[in-house]
């Protein structure tokens, strides 16, 4: 019997051992999605090109009239989507809130080569970054940056790197660390630091920079729960507004929120930059999150 126990013990460390290493191997494959095959589908925007620091050809979708006098958006999609998908609602936002909007595309996705991955997701931003501050002629810290899901984790780090006028962030997860934890696979959260590649900590970024965030989530959001919408907004040093949107799953936000949603994207586009400290931004810069 005692053979017995110790083989089925063995047998499930090593089974367990395999399942870790899976996690490690095709890790940026469960964070990354891109949908199949090349979308040929027709847009109402300017599409243009560049390339980031490692040579990489990427593009942009751009929505609206991008002259120094409008607000820029620069805007990031979650893991299953590609950038033309938010056209639409980049065309919405470039006329309710007469700004530009630019719609970065990643490697690897829609017909671009390369493979993402949690440090090209940082040289695409950057990249994306460089485009919009060189042809609109305004700096960094004057651009807002959007993201949804995984573009929320995307937009911050940019932020937290560079600045931003204001970060708004749909669907935003607390850290990938939480979203691990969310597996299936007991003590995944507690090894993450050994067998993850991937370091968005949104929760924490949020905490220590001086550029206001405004955060939208539905309250029936099963893939990042609407909990961590409201842990980012809470974690911020500077928070802008938080709406959160009865009904609304991970990617209807905009559609359910309707009118409430636009008239608070409209704002968080135009709202003022953030003063250069506040006492809630010191004491959690005194905290060193």
């Amino acid at each position: 019997m005692t053979h017995v126990l110790s083989y089925l013990a063995t047998g499930l460390l090593a089974m367990y051992a395999v399942v870790l290493f899976l996690l490690w191997r095709f890790q940026e494959r469960i964070l990354f999605q891109p949908p199949a095959g090349v979308d040929t589908s027709p847009v109402a925007a300017r599409q243009v090109h560049y390339r980031a620091s490692d040579g990489a050809a990427l593009f942009a979708f751009v929505v609206g009239d991008c002259i120094p006098q409008h607000p820029v958006v620069l805007a990031f999609h979650g893991n299953a989507e590609n950038a033309r998908w938010l056209v639409p609602w980049a065309a919405t936002l470039a006329r309710q809130a007469t700004a530009c909007v630019v719609l970065a595309e990643y490697r690897g996705y829609d017909g671009l080569p390369g493979a993402p991955s949690y440090v090209s997701s940082a040289r695409d931003a950057l990249a994306a970054l460089a485009y919009v501050t060189e042809t609109s002629k305004v700096s960094p810290s004057n651009v807002v940056l959007f993201g949804h899901s995984l573009g929320s984790a995307i937009a911050v780090e940019l932020g937290a790197a560079v600045g931003a006028r204001t970060l708004i962030l749909q669907a935003p997860f607390t850290s990938a660390r939480d979203m691990a934890g969310r597996l299936s696979v007991p003590g995944v959260r507690w090894l993450f630091r050994l067998i993850s590649r991937v370091h968005f900590d949104t929760e924490a970024r949020v905490g220590a920079i001086a550029t206001p965030v405004w955060v939208a989530h539905g309250d029936r959001d099963l893939v990042v729960p609407v909990r961590m919408g409201r842990q980012v907004f809470a974690a911020a040093a500077h928070p802008g507004e938080l709406l959160i949107v009865s009904g609304a799953g991970h990617n209807d936000v905009a559609e359910i929120g309707g009118a409430a949603y636009w008239s608070w994207l409209v704002r968080a586009v135009r709202a003022e930059p953030a003063r250069a400290s506040t006492p809630r931004a010191e004491e959690r810069m005194r905290q060193g999150l």
